[in-house]
């Protein structure tokens, strides 16, 4: 090799300033996300306060404290009216409800015109819905901020897509785990950042908490404006529409001066396989055996991050923090979100270099030991006062092992698993996945946790065990692959599980002869 190749090819694998910014105007998508997912929590007794008002079944706040009764008091009585509930319920849930839904549009909308005037058109979706949460005292509070919710979700699910999907196609392949994974570290950081700004001395009061939901809509303006210079993926120009010099241009300004003709050759081969088939629907990915084990170890992996007993921490944190004697247990709460943060960012440092199968087993592994010990800390903290610090270090340890791999890995592993033809879709069904098991957890979690009590982590303990072992014998790792090479992988296990019932005839034949 001369020295003019190992130049192109150094240069090919630098990060520069142009892939930078697509990254990082990508994932303003993801932080709009994370914002929305966790900003409902902090101002809920003031919401169902101002939703009481609007329904007409809670008295002024002059008429109520002549009661002798504390506002605090009124805000707990306010929560407990049935009308209110329903609608507080509603406008939690109907944001992963838009998820389920726009998360099968995924695929249409990417094909459409592109990835990146797709992600720039579903932009208006969150501006909708943060004007509409955030002038909702201009008409029934209830009705505008569940409609916000309903169309923030609607975006959330399509840009929960999108963004995996073109961060995965102009990623160079020694960096896309890391760059992958800043998917879900600007989900974190949204979640932390709506926390902090949630606080009751800053937007998370009385009269500001409308701005604090309308500002879900406020990373969708500055990407609107970056969007515009970012490259289109090469892959959607050459292999979807066949636009080789496009493509070439786009290597250039995502990669810099160097021969892109490896890249367009794997992208040429992609392309001849995707035009030996029809095209890959949702519907047909499902029937076709020959994309059936890369979309079961997709599903598998969206379960296992949904159905890890995340959320239900987020749902306990707080009194367990509470009873272990912290005063502000919020503070601790952010404290959780700051783990988060952190330990997302190891991932990024790791996942390229250990490898995603790795860093799964090491989380799903390291969150089961935490669940148990979380089990045994809740079920005997009344006896022992210290054992609610051994719960507060099983929880942050918890949230640590699900940051380093559980957590951002299924987001970006989808988009490794399938090629050109049936990615769209397997993104739009894995998707579909992580949006319904999250409401299902949301919806029933509190029914689980009357039922167990302190044993509701043990539940999740068995069922992180079940991943576990599962991802252990049944996903290959993907680090450093082309998206040819893992197709191999897949294709190489199928012609196994077909050659053994032949296999196995012939050694049965070969035992009567034998005996004979």
């Amino acid at each position: 090799m001369n020295t003019r190749d190992t130049g192109s090819i150094m240069n090919s694998r630098e990060l520069t300033g142009t892939l930078a910014l697509a990254v990082f105007t990508a994932a303003l998508g993801s932080l709009q996300y994370g914002y929305s997912l966790g900003v409902i929590n902090a101002p809920q007794q003031i919401i169902e306060r101002h939703y009481a008002r609007s329904l007409g079944v809670w008295p002024d706040k002059s008429a109520a404290l002549s009661e002798n009764s504390t506002e605090e008091e009124h805000f707990m009585e306010a929560g407990k009216n049935p009308a209110v509930v329903i609608y507080w319920s509603l406008s939690v849930a109907i944001f992963s409800i838009g998820g389920m839904v726009s998360s099968f549009l995924v695929g249409f909308v990417g094909d459409l015109r592109g990835r990146v005037k797709g992600m720039l058109a579903v932009n208006i979706l969150a501006i909708v819905a943060g004007l509409l949460m955030g002038l909702c005292k201009m008409w029934k509070p209830h009705i505008m901020v569940i409609s916000g919710r309903a169309v923030m979700g609607f975006y959330c699910g399509l840009t929960s897509g999108l963004v995996p999907m073109y961060i995965g196609e102009i990623a160079p392949k020694a960096y896309r785990g890391a760059l992958g994974t800043l998917h879900q570290l600007a989900i974190v950081t949204g979640i932390l950042i709506s926390q902090v700004i949630g606080l009751d001395f800053l937007l998370g009061n009385d009269d500001m908490w409308p701005l604090l939901l309308g500002l879900s809509g406020a990373p969708a303006i500055l990407q609107s404006f970056l969007l515009p210079l970012c490259p289109e993926s090469p892959r959607y120009l050459y292999i979807k529409l066949g636009k080789e010099q496009d493509a070439r241009n786009s290597l250039h300004r995502l990669k810099g001066e160097y021969d892109p003709t490896s890249d367009l050759e794997e992208m040429k081969r992609e392309k001849e396989e995707a035009e030996k088939e029809a095209r890959i629907s949702i519907l047909s990915l499902i029937r076709s055996s020959l994309y059936r084990r890369q979309l079961f170890v997709a599903l598998m992996m969206h379960l296992s991050q949904q159905f890890s007993g995340i959320n239900a921490i987020f749902y306990y944190s707080t009194s367990i923090f509470h009873h272990a004697g912290v005063s502000r247990p919020v503070y601790a709460t952010i404290g959780v979100g700051v783990i988060n943060t952190i330990f997302t960012l190891v991932s990024v440092a790791l996942v390229d270099k250990t490898g995603r199968r790795t860093l799964t087993l090491a989380g799903l592994g390291g969150m089961c030991c935490c669940a148990v010990a979380m089990s045994v800390g809740l079920r005997l903290q009344l006896d022992y006062s210290w054992m609610s610090y051994v719960s507060m270090a099983a929880i942050f340890l918890f949230v640590s092992f699900f940051e380093i791999g559980p957590g951002p890995i299924p987001w970006f592993i989808v988009a490794e698993l399938f090629s050109q033809g049936p990615r769209p879709a397997a993104i739009a069904l894995a998707g579909c996945c992580n949006w319904t098991s999250n409401f299902i957890i949301g919806i029933t979690f509190p029914y689980i946790q009357d039922l167990l009590g302190s044993y509701v982590f043990i539940l999740f303990a068995g069922l992180l065990l079940g991943f576990t072992v599962y991802i252990y014998l049944c996903v290959p790792e993907t680090k450093g692959k082309s998206f040819e090479e893992i197709a191999a992988v897949f294709q190489k296990g199928r012609k196994k599980m077909q050659m053994s019932p032949n296999l196995h005839s012939e050694l049965e034949q070969l035992k009567s002869v034998t005996d004979a």
